[in-house]
């Protein structure tokens, strides 16, 4: 009897091992998967703020290029507008009653004729800018209307074709709209 007492013994102090290996296992394993839990946790928040800042920024992408096309299609339909005005403005200027095309080349004349010695015209005004002007006619020119003043050795053009004028109003409007629009 006395080997039956040390067997169960010994399969006692056996099975004690194996309860407690097998509990310090069981306690590992729960800590492993703790921890593995909160580092899915922890994952898992630096995911969605991940995706939470990209989508903040993907939305401030799509409406800051919503801005940018709404102001390309504003400036495009104010150019269109401008090209439609300036259009309208050289009939306007074609059209306009010899008794005004006079008036203007007169005062055109009148604040600046010290500074030329010969002056240029269309065609069309060559006859009313003689008549005006005690310079001398230099001949045409390819314009609308107003006059190209010259001194006398040529070397100093002045420019008061409507041509001139209402291009460089023109300018300035565009520049204008774009300053308004980009800042």
């Amino acid at each position: 009897m006395g080997l039956e007492i040390v067997v169960k013994d010994i399969q006692e102090g056996a099975r004690a091992e194996v309860s407690r290996i097998k509990a310090e296992g069981d306690a590992k394993a729960s800590e492993i998967i703790n921890e593995a839990k909160e580092i899915q946790k922890k994952t898992l928040g630096d995911s969605l703020a991940k995706a939470e800042e990209d989508l903040q920024s993907l939305h401030q992408q799509v409406i800051s290029s919503a801005n940018l096309e709404v102001k390309r299609i504003t400036l495009n339909k104010r150019k269109e507008l401008l090209d439609t005005v300036y259009i309208q403005t050289v009939e306007n200027i074609k059209s306009m009653p010899a008794s005004k095309k006079e008036e203007l080349l007169k005062s055109i004349l009148d604040k600046h004729e010290a500074s030329g010695a010969r002056a240029y015209s269309s065609k069309e005004s060559e006859e009313l800018v003689k008549k005006l002007t005690s310079l001398s006619y230099a001949g045409n020119i390819d314009s609308i209307g107003g006059i190209v003043l010259e001194n006398e050795d040529r070397t100093v053009r002045l420019d008061f074709t409507y041509d001139s004028i209402l291009k460089s109003v023109y300018e300035r409007s565009l520049k204008q709209i774009s300053d308004i629009l980009y800042g």
